[in-house]
């Protein structure tokens, strides 16, 4: 017990099996999905020195399949402690690299008996990941007990997962509500994996899957219902969704419009629950509740066991005003800790030094004095483009290879009911920053890391501002391209560079 067990995976069933296989041994499961590129998952995957990876030989997204040969071997030569690399078939490619071995050979051999590992609850489970907003990601451990405990509160109570009911949610293994999902196998449910585009071959793509399946509960995000509502959709007409009980979303705040286009295109009698936690919790601070009203604009109810405040700037518990997510007690979720933090330091100065004794969640919040939770958005500076948190020290860590960018600073900037991805980018003498270099610039960004990474926009400025100890200030730059106020220039050795941001062209 105690191995790691790593899957450079796509959402398939050989992912589930092995998750599932891992676990019941007593070993420790971490996943990431294969649109990430090597560096990123090298950055997680060589934290935890896995004895075994699991590999595919391709992903499919959007109609395309993209061979993984490239990448496996990247990711493989990089983690020295690897005992042994086993390859699914997911593409039908035959392929298997070198030096590993087929998938079907492993689990072809049949125990003659079935053991599972009796472990403490506190036993690590799951290895996650945080976004990497400050540098490599934090390795954060999710214990057996809590874990269960929470999913299975989340999905009987919250909303209300029985014997027989049929889950989905649209997620790749390397995002929480992967583990989230398949935690309703302990409520008897089944779950529906799907693994591509939401919209391909159109945004009914997932509606479609819901029908054929019978789906009970629909998980998805405020983008992809967004597309739908900006295609004119209508899945309550165009689709079988009659089994459905439960629309849940999370990845972003739902906006009051989407709560009104869900009761009107999708269907009228069914809970739309907006649920909000994080991978730091593998689960969920607020959510919903199938005996509680639901109200346009906001999660309805602050989840059992999780003794949740919002608090101001002052550090006094507020209703009806903005504050930030704390939980003040101990609950069931909480990580065991971080992996390789053995004295615990770093894991408290994550969620324990801005209220000592108190969790700090990084979320801006509001607690309607009905009871119901509205969620502002992060208060960090992570960015968060169609719900998917992205850390801006990856993008750094991509465009560390072209000599033309000296330097660079990135935000989130809310557009369309998401964020976009803003791009600033000091450039070495005599360099500009014309289209050829826009594209490399992108390019290096998505070979690095996701396309979900690539910036919307770049643009060239003159300085990058920091604060007189050094630090980027990204949330001073936000700010100034949003239209806020900007709080800490007298922290900045530059506060001029600020100006330039101000006219940045977003409408050329």
């Amino acid at each position: 017990t105690g191995d790691r067990v790593a899957g450079f995976l796509p959402n398939c069933v050989d992912a589930v099996v092995a998750m599932l296989a891992t676990t019941a041994l007593g070993a420790v499961w971490s996943s990431c999905s294969p649109d990430f590129g090597p560096m990123g998952v090298v950055d997680r995957f060589g934290q935890i020195s896995p004895k075994v990876l699991l590999v595919a030989d391709a992903y499919r997204y959007a109609g395309r399949t993209h061979d993984l040969g490239e990448k496996v071997a990247a990711v493989a030569t990089a983690l020295p402690d690897l005992g042994a690399l086993v390859a699914t078939d997911f593409a039908g490619t035959g392929k298997v690299p070198p030096g590993g071995v087929p998938f079907a050979a492993v689990v072809g051999n049949d125990a003659a008996t079935v053991e599972f590992a009796q472990v403490p609850p506190d036993h690590p489970l799951f290895i996650l990941y945080s976004s990497g907003t400050t540098g490599v990601p934090k390795s954060i451990v999710h214990g057996h007990g809590g874990t269960l405990l929470q999913h299975a509160k989340e999905h009987r109570l919250h909303v209300d997962v029985q014997p027989g009911d049929v889950m989905f949610w649209f997620t790749t293994c390397g995002w929480m509500m992967w583990n989230w999902l398949l935690s309703a196998l302990a409520a008897e449910a089944t779950v529906v994996l799907y693994d591509g585009s939401p919209t391909t071959p159109d945004p009914g793509a997932l509606w479609r899957v819901a029908e054929r399946n019978g789906v009970t509960h629909f998980g998805t995000s405020p983008k992809f219902l967004g597309a739908c509502q900006s295609a004119s959709l209508r899945p309550g007409e165009a689709t079988d969704l009659n089994a459905v009980r439960s629309v849940l979303s999370t990845g972003s705040p739902l906006s009051p419009e989407q709560f009104d286009w869900v009761y009107d295109a999708v269907k009228r009698d069914v809970q739309l629950a907006s649920i909000s936690g994080g991978t730091d919790i593998v689960g969920c601070f607020a959510g919903g509740a199938p005996t509680l009203p639901v109200r346009r604009g906001e999660l309805q109810c602050r989840l059992l066991g999780m003794a949740v405040e919002a608090r101001d700037v002052n550090g006094r518990s507020v209703v009806g005003e903005k504050g930030e997510l704390v939980c003040t007690r101990p609950f069931p979720s909480m990580p065991t800790g971080f992996w390789g933090d053995e004295d615990g330091s770093r894991y408290r100065a994550a969620y324990f030094a801005t209220h000592p004794g108190v969790w700090t969640h990084g979320d801006f919040i509001e607690i309607r004095p009905e009871g119901g939770v509205v969620i502002y958005g992060r208060s960090d500076t992570t960015l968060n483009p169609g719900g998917v948190r992205i850390g801006t020290a990856e993008i750094y860590r991509a465009l560390e290879p072209l000599p033309e960018v000296t330097d660079a600073i990135v935000v989130g900037r809310p557009a369309d009911g998401d964020v976009e991805v803003v791009l600033c980018v000091r450039l070495a003498e005599g360099i500009e920053l014309d289209a050829g270099l826009r594209d490399r610039i992108r390019t290096a960004i998505r070979r690095a890391t996701t396309a979900r990474h690539v910036p919307r926009h770049v643009f060239a400025v003159a300085d990058v501002p920091y604060t007189i100890s050094g630090k980027k200030v990204e949330t001073a730059v936000r700010d100034v391209i949003t239209g806020a106020p900007v709080h800490n220039r007298d922290a900045l050795v530059n506060p001029e560079s600020l100006d330039e941001y101000a006219g940045l062209p977003f409408n050329s």
